[in-house]
């Protein structure tokens, strides 16, 4: 029986996530539901989850497709293939974009996903480094890091950062301030295993840089990045620095893809884009 998941199957998925090695946040489930509460599924099987998909609808016009998930004694009976169908009707005729690994590219080319790029996963070291232009976001500045989310990744996600920007304990946000407001942001987080970055939103390269010198201050300067492979200027900085690429992952649309101002050098995270 497929179903749409409770808050508790949500906490699973994160789960099963992890056991992948997909390495989630701490405090994830709760931004992820507030993004779209209907459009996490699973699959049961007497009664157990034993499947899960998330097809979150950011807004009327584009859905992100994550968490694709089955229990490996039920993997090749069609059974995630049927919660992907199902998943994807609840996007309708939105956009559906997704990172998925290299590998899957041709399944999802099936189901109409075009590669648009890629996403690298970068991990090392930064130097932490206090910025006076740079603080901590307040509830008066989400609707500027808003706007700015939206003009990075064309997408409204208002719903999913109303959630990802509050301040929590496992979570910060910071934005670099200017006469003119907001210029960039960036959260990090405390994840299962060490901390990521994302977004990274800022003008250029060494802005985004400044951000990440001053996030590192706030956990731990050993850093999780997604970096889009269009920012190759990033890319060069970071592996200069002793940055090492421990995978990467092929964004896909299956529709127009969003208008982006390339001012994105960190995705939030590969399950909602």
């Amino acid at each position: 029986m497929m179903r749409v998941a409770r808050p508790d199957d949500i906490d699973l998925m994160l789960d099963w996530a992890a056991d992948e090695g997909w390495n989630p946040g701490l405090e994830d489930a709760a931004a992820f539901r507030a993004a779209d509460p209907h459009g996490f599924f699973v699959t049961e099987a007497k009664g157990v989850p034993i499947a899960a998909i998330s097809v979150v609808n950011h807004s009327a016009s584009f859905a992100f497709l994550g968490l694709y998930l089955c229990k490996p004694e039920f993997r090749g009976l069609e059974i995630g293939y049927a919660l992907w169908r199902h998943g994807l009707a609840h996007a309708g005729p939105r956009t559906v974009g997704l990172d998925g690994v290299a590998a899957q590219q041709g399944n999802y080319a099936l189901s109409g996903f075009v590669r648009a790029g890629a996403t690298h996963r970068l991990h090392g070291r930064i130097a932490a480094q206090r910025d006076p232009a740079i603080r901590a976001a307040t509830a008066g500045d989400f609707s500027r890091l808003m706007e700015l989310d939206r003009r990075a990744t064309g997408v409204d996600r208002s719903r999913f950062l109303a959630v990802w920007f509050v301040q929590t304990a496992t979570r910060r946000t910071l934005l670099l301030d200017t006469a003119y407001g907001p210029a960039g942001v960036v959260t990090i987080r405390q994840c299962r295993q060490g901390v990521k970055v994302g977004p990274l939103i800022a003008r250029d390269a060494p802005a985004a840089l400044r951000l990440l010198n001053a996030a590192a201050e706030i956990f731990d300067p050993d850093l999780i990045v997604d970096v889009p492979d269009s920012q190759s200027d990033l890319i060069a900085a970071l592996e200069k620095s002793g940055f090492t690429c421990g995978f990467s992952t092929a964004r896909m649309y299956r529709g127009t893809p969003p208008d982006v101002n390339g001012t994105l050098w960190g995705v939030a995270t590969l399950e909602l884009g």
